[in-house]
């Protein structure tokens, strides 16, 4: 049996048995049969149930006359992604903002909610960085094609038809090597500072751990700046008018 958070502990107990099915019937056979779902998936989970009841009680309080302390928090955040985006797409960028803030959120607090005692931040597991990039990846490529239609294509093929031989290929790699980069950069940088912030706890349980807590949430926030801030770039590439 794998080491299990209390999380995993609780949805193993009341799901195993169907996730095994489920695997099982898609031709994937669980290492641990009695213990499918893995910690990362478990705190996805507990991400993703956290900003869906965060979101409809900002929704049930949303007021254009006194608007609350959470509801300043959110137009703000929307309000940075949205000025970022139109400065970086342009005046087209309203329809991708949702879409940016959203993935914004869950990057932020799937890294934040490993300082919580008895969790661990998914984001420090390679699987889920790359599950992020590959939705940035796939998203901006749609973008794409719902853009230009079957010309965003050209984009592949570099400026002149003669190169194209030569700059599909590279295209294509260098498409690839992004999703690989987003995943990289998120992945090392939250598994580096869980990893220094338990060490510190171990060595000094007292008083210098808050640093490093401190260093965490910066590290927090600005890989999900990051993260953002390259998609919107990769997405302004696919959406740019010249296309």
């Amino acid at each position: 049996m794998p080491e299990q958070l209390w999380v995993t502990a609780i949805l193993n107990r009341l799901f195993a048995a169907p996730v095994t099915v489920l695997l099982r019937a898609i031709h994937i056979e669980p290492r641990h049969p009695q213990a499918p779902i893995p910690n990362t998936f478990a705190m996805e989970v507990l991400v993703f149930l956290f900003l869906l009841v965060l979101f409809l009680m900002l929704r049930s309080r949303l007021s254009v006359e006194r608007p609350g302390a959470l509801q300043h928090i959110f137009e703000g955040a929307e309000g940075f992604v949205h000025q970022q985006s139109q400065e970086i797409i342009g005046h087209h960028s309203e329809g991708y903002t949702p879409f940016l803030a959203t993935l914004g959120f869950f990057i932020l607090f799937c890294n934040l909610i490993g300082l919580i005692p008895g969790f661990e931040s998914p984001t420090a597991v390679p699987v889920v960085p790359l599950g992020c990039a590959l939705c940035a990846f796939f998203y901006y490529h749609v973008q794409g094609f719902r853009h230009s239609g079957v010309a965003y294509l050209k984009h592949f093929a570099g400026p002149m038809p003669i190169l194209a031989p030569l700059m599909i290929p590279i295209e294509i790699v260098s498409h690839l090597a992004r999703a690989l980069s987003l995943t990289i950069r998120l992945f090392a940088n939250m598994f580096a500072g869980d990893m220094v912030t338990w060490v510190f706890f171990s060595l000094v349980p007292i008083g210098i751990p808050i640093i490093f807590l401190g260093l965490h949430i910066g590290v927090s926030f600005l890989q999900t700046y990051i993260f953002i801030l390259l998609t919107t770039v990769y997405l302004a590439g696919a959406v740019a008018e010249e296309h």
